[in-house]
């Protein structure tokens, strides 16, 4: 299977997940999503200090700067199938 079908299937499985994973994990899907679809950060940072979500996503995909996207769906595709077993 293609690299990007297995991607775009780990996606519908990780919403679908028996548990919602902590606020790490989702982080870590969040940049490693963003990584994959649209490579390294190309947004300015929050300009909200209180914003701390928007922080926490911004810090998210920046530590992901350099990875390419392949790699980023290879880790994003490892994490929703450990997820899945409930690793």
């Amino acid at each position: 299977m293609e690299l990007k079908t297995k991607f775009e299937e780990a996606v519908v499985n990780s919403k679908n997940l028996a548990q919602k994973p902590g606020n790490d994990t989702l982080l870590q899907l969040y940049g490693l999503y963003k990584q994959s679809t649209e490579g390294d950060l190309n947004i300015v940072p929050p300009a909200n200090p209180f914003d701390f979500v928007a922080k926490a996503k911004f810090e998210a995909w920046e530590q992901l700067i350099g990875m390419p996207k392949d790699a980023a769906m290879e880790q994003y595709i490892a994490l929703v199938k450990s997820l899945q077993q409930g690793a």
